[in-house]
């Protein structure tokens, strides 16, 4: 036999699936969270797998050029991707819903989850097929709207058991702004991102003195790798940047009403401040979060507002939402699958048998003929009880 057909069953790098009983209780996470989400008045919705790579490509999904795979589609000639971030396809959906000036005003809360693919692994287990589930807001700006989403975030996380988790919330705004004030070009600017992301304070700091900026704009840099904290870090940076302008001083304001009201909401649970946060800022237009564990590098779930990301497709519309692998909130969570016990049930031909077992399973009981005829235990075929004749009747016993 040669290497190969030995390796058949072996899957590529990154590429995970689930057996039982996890599958089951994936399954069983994501309807509670679905249903969840629908209680909360979000729309379900189900994107395409695969869509033609430009459309695929648009608006905020330029950063997923190198996690999208890409195949020429046989019928049209044309370029096709799968999918590797639902959020670009659920903002097309919302646009294409949007098919009169009335229904532009309305608030949209669309909900989903499916299988992602990457080319390159990404996240907290490296895995190239992540089960991305999330939930949108279109057409609200507002801070009530940030907040909404941040709660859901929150209580996805409880949902899957996770219940330790610290909130890291920042604004793009902050970075974005002190940036127009400069004349740096998109490399220098897109060093300072990397060094702020890394929080590198003494490269940073010897960064900025080969810029062409002032004293004033190199500490306000600077400053931003250090300001994380509890809220109250807020007015240590309106003193920093009291320079910067309306917008920027607008970002801190907005920054607190949201961890604030948060607070109020999860008092519980833990809200950081991170003025260097700045996941997702090539597409990303303001409060920008994020979920982590205790012990967990990376992290677990994370959003941001991204508004006018339907311009593309015919309307700008504000948006906000976030996202989460829901196979690695299950992971997380350490509650390992079960399989759930069943009745064994005799394989012979008996019309009062097969009535019975019908009413069992109408009930949602699990009942499993032995197809075995014996040669299995019950206990070998996950059964707990078997359905036994007795006085010219069936009834459940226990094994």
């Amino acid at each position: 036999m040669n290497s190969l057909s030995k390796n058949r069953w072996v899957l590529p790098d990154g590429v995970q699936e689930t057996l039982p009983p996890d599958a089951q209780a994936v399954e069983n996470l994501r309807r509670k969270i679905l249903q969840t989400y629908s209680t909360w008045g979000y729309d379900l919705v189900m994107p395409a797998m695969i869509e033609y790579i430009d459309s695929l490509l648009t608006g905020t999904a330029h950063s997923l050029d190198l996690k999208t795979f890409a195949l020429v589609d046989q019928l049209s000639g044309k370029q096709m991707g799968v999918r590797s971030d639902m959020t670009p396809q659920v903002a097309r959906i919302d646009a294409h819903l949007l098919a009169d000036s009335e229904r532009k005003q309305r608030v949209t809360r669309l909900c989903y989850c499916g299988h992602l693919l990457h080319a390159q692994g990404d996240g907290i287990t490296s895995s190239r097929t992540p089960m991305q589930i999330g939930a949108e807001i279109y057409g609200n700006d507002t801070i009530a709207a940030d907040v909404e989403v941040v709660s859901l975030m929150i209580t996805t996380l409880h949902t899957a058991g996770l219940d330790n988790i610290s909130i890291d919330i920042g604004h793009v705004g902050i970075f974005r702004n002190l940036v127009l004030n400069t004349r740096l070009d998109s490399d220098q600017e897109n060093i300072l991102f990397d060094m702020l992301q890394r929080k590198s304070v003494p490269e940073l700091r010897r960064y900025l003195q080969q810029l062409p900026l002032d004293d004033e704009l190199r500490d306000q840099f600077c400053q931003l790798a250090l300001l994380n904290g509890d809220v109250s870090i807020l007015d240590e940076a309106r003193k920093v940047y009291a320079s910067g302008g309306d917008e920027l001083l607008q970002a801190l304001d907005h920054v607190q009403a949201v961890v604030e009201n948060l607070q109020k909401k999860h008092p519980n649970t833990l809200m950081h401040c991170d003025l260097s946060e700045l996941r997702g800022y090539d597409y990303h237009t303001g409060l920008v979060f994020s979920a982590f564990l205790p012990g967990q590098g990376k992290e677990i779930a994370r959003g941001g507002r991204y508004d006018d990301v339907g311009e593309v497709f015919g309307n700008a519309r504000p948006a906000t939402g976030f996202s989460a692998d829901l196979l690695s909130l299950y992971q997380l969570s350490g509650r390992p699958g079960v399989i759930e016990p069943a009745i064994l049930a005799p394989n012979i031909d008996d019309a009062e048998l097969e009535s019975l077992i019908k009413d069992l399973r109408k009930n949602n009981q699990r009942v499993i003929v032995d197809l075995t005829d014996g040669a299995c235990t019950a206990k070998d075929q996950h059964c707990d009880k078997e359905l036994t004749r007795q006085n010219n009747g069936w009834v459940l016993t226990k094994v």
